[in-house]
């Protein structure tokens, strides 16, 4: 995927993400961001990470949207501080250490074939009737899977067997720009 944001709009993106979960957490309230770089007002999906001490806090994100992306950010970064169902919400003591990630996502494409997905530039989003699974493209990289254990994961997530994704399911690949603090 190429380069949507610059250095700069992901910097302000970051620091959107961050004021608005330590507003949220503190006061309930979304903060107000006056005016930001018009790269943020494109409409796209994005997945917003929340990690303490390295370790997954909250993930919670969107495939498509309506909105700016910057508003999109802050309500996945509300989600992902408060309503992760993984995790409980945020409280004011979890605000002194905690990191952000963002992927800003291509649009879904459906996969034709499990070859097309590329392990470390694809996400992964498997249905299978009411079950549905996502796994981010950097989650592969980071622990070092290769594409079948990609699937599995994936599918494992959906909370179906591991091996649902060699049978009848929709597979959706998507790329992301990453970035984080």
């Amino acid at each position: 995927m190429s380069e949507l944001l610059t250095k700069k709009e992901q910097k302000e993106l970051l620091k959107i993400a961050r004021d608005t979960i330590v507003e949220y957490v503190t006061n309930r309230k979304t903060p107000a961001v006056v005016s930001v770089s018009p790269g943020l007002n494109l409409q796209s999906g994005c997945f917003v990470t929340i990690k303490q001490q390295g370790e997954l806090r909250g993930c919670i994100g969107n495939f498509v949207s309506d909105q700016p992306l910057y508003q999109l950010v802050q309500e996945m970064a509300i989600s992902a501080a408060t309503r992760d169902p993984r995790f409980y919400p945020m409280k004011c003591e979890d605000l002194a250490a905690f990191t952000l990630d963002i992927s800003v996502l291509s649009p879904l494409q459906q996969a034709v074939s499990v070859e097309e997905i590329q392990v470390g530039v694809h996400g992964i989003y498997i249905v299978k009737g009411s079950y549905r699974g996502v796994l981010l493209p950097q989650v592969a990289t980071e622990y070092g899977w290769n594409r079948d254990q990609f699937l599995q994961h994936t599918c494992i997530k959906a909370g179906l067997p591991e091996d649902a994704w060699q049978e009848a399911c929709e597979i959706y690949i998507f790329s992301a720009q990453v970035f984080g603090e």
